[in-house]
């Protein structure tokens, strides 16, 4: 445990952005779950789904939660299923 004030305060900040971080993430996930099942099922909202997820993912991008190479690589892999 930290003894010094400032440090146990950044402990503080580090816990609540994790928790914040974590939940967009799963967010991410969750949103690209369901557009590939969409994708997989062929319904007619697939390319919502995707969108939504692209949407997700370029927010988190620009919130420093996501790296840009890796938001690039999910949102090429989401855009190459949805056009085959």
């Amino acid at each position: 445990m930290a003894n010094i004030k400032s440090q146990i305060k950044r402990n503080r900040q580090t816990e609540k952005r994790n928790l914040a971080n974590r939940k967009v993430r799963s967010e991410i996930h969750t949103r690209t779950k369901s557009a590939e099942a969409a994708l997989d099922a062929g319904s007619d909202d697939a390319a919502e789904s995707v969108k939504a997820a692209i949407k997700r993912i370029d927010k988190s991008v620009g919130k420093g939660i996501m790296h840009k190479n890796k938001a690039a690589r999910k949102k090429s892999q989401l855009a190459k299923r949805l056009n085959d």
